[in-house]
């Protein structure tokens, strides 16, 4: 078991590699730096190429990812196709298994129920949203909590927030790499989330206000949460202030230059399709006034381009977790008998 963790434990110290850095600022510092999510995306997707392979020079079965989707959301089927291409790009085999918007609750529980005793299955997610008269946490937590590469099952949550080896929700975790690979600190630092959805917002808050030292390790930062009933004008008491902003909220333009402080980093989660003023045609914009907030900025993220691409490439590093099943002794043990 321990010769088993060992490449969690690798992870966990590189989770403290940037806590001595800091941000170097001056009156004379141009726009802000932007985070390529590409990027890094690339270079994290190498990393996940290079364990499949030695994986499976070892004699072990290649890891194999199955997604359910439902419906024909053209957003799901658009982010289901990202995932499937990039299992393909690091070695990992994968299906999607569709299924009508018409399926039944029940009957979507039973497909659930048979990939988890698929001893081929090694990665199971089931693409959200769901139908509405789908209850999307108990399908959550149908999914087998070693094979649960979204990280949403409530065994992982919990896991998670007190600070053990979990599978860690996707954009969360990419949403923590950009930090640490880009060397922003955040040991002490002020930060605040704006939104507080349990499977962005809040997995951000646990992981960069935790302690450093646990099993999990933390950012061991000051965090603030705000959500949907928060002032606009309160929330800028607290941007103002803050060393990195992480804006989740789904709201186009929520974050604005004068809530930004001097140096501050911005970490843009929300994702919206708007139409373009000049255009006429639709495209993507995040939480963040990207072009006034980068002249205040140090580090900034782009959307598209930032937080996405990164969403997905956790999800293999996720995927490589489980057909290795470095969680599933301790998980075992924390399901009923």
């Amino acid at each position: 078991m321990a010769a088993a963790l060992r490449p969690l434990r690798a992870l966990s110290r590189a989770a403290l590699e940037p806590r001595d850095r800091r941000l170097h600022l001056s009156a004379a510092r141009g726009d802000a730096v932007v985070i390529s999510g590409r990027k890094l995306a690339r270079q994290i997707r190498q990393e996940a190429r290079h364990e499949v392979q030695q994986w499976v020079a070892a004699g072990n079965k290649r890891p194999h990812l199955s997604v359910v989707l439902v419906g024909e959301n053209p957003a799901s089927h658009s982010y289901v196709l990202n995932k499937t291409k990039a299992a393909a790009d690091v070695g990992i085999s994968s299906e999607t298994i569709l299924r009508p918007a018409s399926i039944t609750e029940e009957e979507l529980l039973d497909l659930i129920g048979k990939l988890n005793n698929d001893a081929a299955v090694d990665g199971l997610l089931v693409q959200l949203p769901l139908p509405e008269h789908i209850d999307e946490r108990k399908v959550c937590n149908a999914v087998s909590p070693d094979k649960d590469v979204d990280g949403f099952h409530v065994i992982n949550v919990g896991r998670m927030c007190l600070d053990q080896y979990s599978m860690l929700p996707a954009t969360p975790w990419g949403v923590w790499e950009i930090i640490k690979r880009t060397g922003i600190p955040t040991l002490g630092r002020n930060v605040v989330v704006a939104g507080r959805s349990k499977n962005v917002g809040m997995p951000i808050a646990m992981l960069l206000h935790t302690d450093g030292s646990h099993e999990r390790p933390g950012g061991d930062a000051t965090v603030t949460i705000s959500h949907r009933y928060t002032p606009k004008e309160q929330l800028k008491q607290h941007t103002i202030r803050a060393d990195i902003v992480v804006a989740a909220a789904g709201i186009p333009n929520l974050i604005t230059a004068d809530m930004i402080k001097e140096g501050a980093a911005v970490i843009d989660v929300g994702i919206t399709r708007v139409q373009d003023p000049v255009t006429a045609k639709p495209r993507l914009v995040g939480d963040v006034d990207f072009e006034g907030v980068r002249k205040k900025a140090s580090y900034i993220t782009p959307v598209p381009g930032g937080v996405g691409p990164m969403t997905v490439a956790m999800l293999m590093k996720n995927t490589i977790i489980a057909a290795k099943k470095l969680l599933k002794p301790k998980e075992l043990e924390a399901l009923p008998a």
